[in-house]
């Protein structure tokens, strides 16, 4: 198997879907050394079969241990490393787990949301159109979903900006191009103490928010979660919970952005907006890749994995997969885009998808609803940062202009 040339990290993290359409379409499935020396499955048939087959692709590879570098010192790396994690566990112990936290995002129970997600929303947009020049990241994407994943675990307002920085770290941690991690170590160790200080409160005193919840539903089982288990599940639904709909109104907006025609069709038809956010995800999905380890010796499409093999599972390649959507590369806000893999498949499908949907809905309709047309600031459409890991994909900041109705 002759190993691809991988492009630049600069011009990967810039625009990395001509990579991965080399990738995808040379052969199903290589051995990327420079991609954590991991099996790269790139085609959609073939990803969503290993997603759900859980006996020979296992999830231990998903856990925040495996990306953790060694600079951020043991002391900060023994919070990782728990029997019972949610993202990096395999039925039945998964199944279970999920349980104790599903009901708090049923389809019903996300619904009900939306009144007070519209209100955050024009809120924050009341303060983002008074200015000139706006930064869509920091205005809106970011402490929409911050401010209601913070209220639906019980953190104090005055924590809010703490919490997006707490996971900002974590994610940073795992980026290819910060090179001393070891500052982010301090604001990894300050969550562990709040979350450690709230969770040992609720036990004392509970509340009607997630947190709580968890620590009933762990308790009841006769401390079914240690305290340090119970922080790994609040840190996961914190960085799930406002990293994915973050990424997904910045990537949304980039490729509105660079198809003003799509743009024009949401102003004149907004009932397109929740068809215009599939696309979104399927387009450029705020989640690029998903691990897996193999069980027991097996193969894919025809090619050999060892027993104990890394197996990187593209999502954004296969969702440009021209077998399952024609055109891949052109964005459409009218195309069918079931099937996506955007937010994974089988027992892991994201549990704050429903939420994560509705986030982006209700942020591009409120902010249709004011303005008539969006550019980029001078400068910007040329040099946007990006995330600087293939785990997630979004834009860091992303400076424009509106013109308000």
């Amino acid at each position: 198997m002759e190993t691809p040339f991988v492009p630049p990290l600069a011009e990967l993290l810039a625009d990395p879907h001509p990579f991965f359409s080399a990738l995808r379409e040379a052969t199903p499935v290589q051995k990327v050394e420079a991609f954590m020396g991991a099996y790269v499955v790139t085609r959609h048939e073939l990803i969503g079969p290993i997603l759900k087959d859980t006996t020979v692709f296992s999830s231990r590879m998903m856990g925040f241990e495996q990306v953790m570098p060694q600079e951020l010192g043991e002391d900060v790396l023994r919070y990782f490393r728990v029997e019972k994690a949610l993202l990096s566990s395999d039925p039945p112990l998964h199944t279970h787990m999920r349980t104790l936290v599903s009901r708090a995002f049923t389809p019903r129970r996300v619904a009900e949301l939306e009144p007070h997600l519209r209100e955050i929303t024009r809120e924050l947009l009341d303060t983002m159109l008074a200015k000139k020049e706006f930064d869509l990241v920091a205005d809106l994407a970011a402490p929409l979903p911050v401010t209601v994943i913070a209220e639906l675990l019980g953190i104090e307002p005055e924590h809010r900006l703490d919490f997006k920085r707490w996971s900002d770290a974590i994610i940073q941690a795992a980026s290819f191009t910060i090179r001393d991690k070891r500052p982010l170590a301090d604001s990894i160790r300050q969550l562990q103490t709040y979350l450690e200080s709230t969770i040992e409160q609720r036990r004392r005193i509970p509340r009607n928010d997630l947190i709580s919840a968890l620590v009933e539903a762990s308790e009841a089982e006769g401390g079914f979660l240690s305290t340090l288990e119970l922080i790994d599940f609040v840190r996961l639904l914190l960085i799930a919970g406002n990293e994915t709909t973050t990424n997904l109104i910045g990537n949304g907006m980039v490729a509105l952005l660079r198809h003003p025609s799509e743009w024009e069709r949401l102003v004149a038809d907004p009932s397109l907006i929740p068809n215009a956010i599939e696309e979104m995800l399927r387009y450029e999905g705020p989640a690029q890749s998903i691990l897996r380890m193999t069980t027991q010796d097996t193969e894919i499409a025809g090619v050999p994995i060892p027993k104990g093999a890394q197996v990187m599972l593209l999502l954004s390649a296969a969702n440009r997969d021209p077998r399952k959507f024609p055109e891949p590369d052109k964005f459409d806000v009218t195309r069918d885009a079931q099937g996506h893999l955007a937010f994974g498949h089988g027992v892991h499908f994201c549990l704050g998808a429903p939420l994560a949907r509705l986030e982006a809905k209700v942020a591009f309709e409120e902010l249709l609803r004011r303005v008539r047309r969006v550019s980029f600031a001078p400068g910007q459409e040329g040099h946007i940062a990006w995330s600087e890991t293939f785990i997630v994909r979004g834009p860091l900041s992303l400076q424009l202009r509106a013109e308000r109705r």
